[in-house]
C-alpha cells in the first residue's frame, strides 16, 4: 500500500481537485481508498488567463509557456496543502498523478493539421517543487496509435466498478462522458464516449447573465421553463448522431456556442435558457444510455452535475425505465473525487509499464501505456 495524490482540473475550470489516495495492486487486484480530498479555486488572475487562452482567437507562445509554469506552481501549492493537512510531506508520496489543464484537444485530422492534444502544468516543475515522482500526459500515447486520446477514465472505471450487474458511470463536468461496464465483461467490452455538454453551457450562461461561476443548486434552472423546441434543436446537432467512440469539448460547446444561443434567442428569459441548457445535458445523457442497453442497468452519476438537484431530477424524468439512477455517494464514494482518483489508478499502471488505455473506448489500434514519468 502506497500513498499518492491525483490532480484533476477539467474543462469546467471550477477549480483544482486533489485526492490523497492509498493504493495497492494492479488490474483485478487494484484496491484504492480515498484518504482526503480538496477542491481549490484557481487564483483569480490565473483563471482569467486560462479563460483568455481558451476563448481568444489567438494567444502568444509566451502566454502558453507562462501558463504551463503557473499551473504547475498552483498544482504544487494545493498538493502541499493537502499533505500538510494530513501530517505528510510531499516527499513521502509514492507519486503524484497530474492530468494537467487541457488547452487544446483535436482528436481527428482537420485540414493540414493532424490530431494533437495539449495539457499544461509542467511535470518537471511540479516534480522539483514536490520532490517526488510525477506521472502526467495521459493522452498522447493513445493518439499516437490512432486513438482519440479520450476518454481515459474508463480503464480505472472498469477495475473499480466491474461486478455482477451492468453499470454506466456518467461524469458531468464541463463535458459529460460515460463508461458502460457490462456484467461479466472484460476491458475489451467497455464502451465509453463523451455524451455532450455537461455543465459547460450552463456555466457560460450563468456567467453571462448573472456573473456567477455556475448555477448553484440549479436555482436558475428551477426558476425557468424548459423550451422543448429549443432543446430538440440543439439535440439535432451532428455530434449527437455520430457513432462512438467520440469526444467533444469547448471547440463545439464552449463560448462560441453559447454566444450563438444568446444572439439567436435574445427574447427568451435567461432562466428559461438555463433550464433548457440543463435539459440538454440531461437528455443527451439519457438518450445516449438508451442507445446502449435495454437490460437492467445502474446509471451512476459523478462530477459537479451530481450536486445539481434540477439536473438530477431531469435525468430521472427522461431516462428509460430499465435504469436505476444513483450517485457516487450512494455507493459510498465521492462524486467530486472520482476523476482525481482515476488519475492515480492510471499512474499506478504507468509505473508498472502496464497498458492502461481502452481501445474500444478511444478507437486506438492497440493497447499502450499512457503517461509520462518525471523523476524529482
Amino acid at each position: 500500500m502506497v500513498l499518492a495524490v491525483g490532480i484533476m482540473s477539467g474543462t469546467s475550470l471550477d477549480g483544482i481537485d486533489t485526492a490523497l489516495v492509498e493504493i495497492t495492486g494492479v488490474l483485478e487486484k487494484t484496491r484504492v481508498k480515498l484518504v482526503d480530498f480538496a477542491t481549490k479555486p484557481y487564483p483569480k488572475e490565473l483563471l482569467n488567463q486560462l479563460h483568455h487562452a481558451l476563448e481568444a482567437e489567438s494567444v502568444t507562445v509566451q502566454q502558453v509557456s507562462s501558463l504551463n509554469f503557473q499551473l504547475a506552481l498552483s498544482y504544487a501549492a494545493v498538493v502541499k496543502e493537502l499533505c500538510e493537512q494530513n501530517q505528510l510531506t510531499t516527499g513521502e508520496l509514492a507519486y503524484v498523478a497530474s492530468h494537467g489543464q487541457t488547452l487544446f484537444h483535436q482528436p481527428e485530422t482537420l485540414g493540414d493539421f493532424p490530431p494533437s492534444t495539449l495539457q499544461l502544468g509542467d511535470a518537471g516543475v511540479l516534480a522539483q517543487l514536490l520532490q517526488c515522482t510525477v506521472v502526467s500526459n495521459f493522452r498522447e500515447a493513445d493518439m499516437a496509435v490512432g486513438g482519440q486520446g479520450a476518454p481515459i477514465v474508463p480503464f480505472a472505471d472498469f477495475y473499480c466498478y466491474q461486478g455482477n450487474k451492468d453499470r454506466i458511470l456518467q461524469n458531468i463536468g464541463g463535458i459529460g462522458n460515460l463508461t458502460w461496464i457490462k456484467k461479466g465483461g472484460s476491458p475489451a467490452d467497455v464502451v465509453a464516449f463523451d455524451t455532450g455538454p455537461g455543465n459547460m453551457v450552463i456555466n457560460e450562461l450563468t456567467r453571462h447573465f448573472y456573473d456567477e461561476a455556475y448555477d448553484h443548486d440549479g436555482k436558475h434552472a428551477a426558476n425557468g421553463q424548459v423550451l422543448p423546441e429549443l432543446v430538440n434543436h440543439w439535440l439535432s446537432l451532428p455530434y449527437f448522431a455520430q457513432p462512438y467512440p467520440k469526444t467533444t469539448g469547448r471547440e463545439l460547446f464552449g463560448k462560441t456556442f453559447v454566444a450563438k444561443i444568446i444572439g439567436e434567442n435574445f427574447e427568451i428569459a435567461p432562466d428559461d435558457l438555463i433550464a433548457s441548457a440543463t435539459m440538454l445535458t440531461a437528455k443527451s445523457i439519457t438518450q445516449a444510455c438508451a442507445q446502449l442497453t435495454t437490460e437492467p442497468c445502474e446509471l451512476i452519476i459523478a462530477g459537479g452535475g451530481a450536486y445539481n438537484p434540477v439536473m438530477m431530477a431531469m435525468i430521472r424524468q427522461t431516462v428509460d425505465a430499465n435504469f436505476i439512477v444513483k450517485t457516487q455517494e450512494d455507493l459510498g464514494f465521492s462524486s467530486d473525487a472520482k476523476e482525481a482518483i482515476a488519475m492515480v489508478i492510471l499512474a499506478q499502471h504507468t509505473l508498472q509499464k502496464i497498458p492502461n488505455n481502452v481501445p474500444s473506448a478511444t478507437g486506438a489500434r492497440k493497447p499502450v501505456v499512457l503517461g509520462r514519468v518525471t523523476w524529482a
